[in-house]
């Protein structure tokens, strides 16, 4: 019964990746006036479900092995790490958000 959730679960979170996928190319084939078949939209939405698949499963294992059982910003900058520019932007987001964080309890 669980298993027959999970992967309900799984088909419905994979249709919603199809469709925001879709709208995606849609409005860059129309941008470019470009033209795509569906075959296209689906191995481009199953190669990101693979790599958020990859990403996720990263994700847990960093956090696993630092001994958490929950999933931080660590975790995300570790995955970041050989892609500078997307390292650089997350770092510079997580910063401002601790920044924000920090003046707020000093108003306290």
């Amino acid at each position: 019964m669980a298993d027959e959730s999970e992967e309900e679960a799984r088909e419905q979170l994979k249709a919603a990746l199809w469709f925001a996928v879709g709208k995606m190319v849609d409005e860059e084939t129309l941008r470019r006036n470009r033209n795509v078949t569906p075959q296209f939209i689906g191995a481009l939405t199953e190669m990101v479900w693979a790599q958020i698949e990859n990403v996720a499963l990263d994700l847990e294992n960093f956090s696993r092995h630092a001994g958490r059982t929950t999933i931080n910003t660590d975790d995300v900058l570790l995955l970041a790490r050989r892609n500078q520019d997307l390292h650089a932007i997350i770092k510079d987001f997580v910063d401002k958000q601790k920044a924000a964080k920090a003046k707020g309890k000093s108003k306290r």
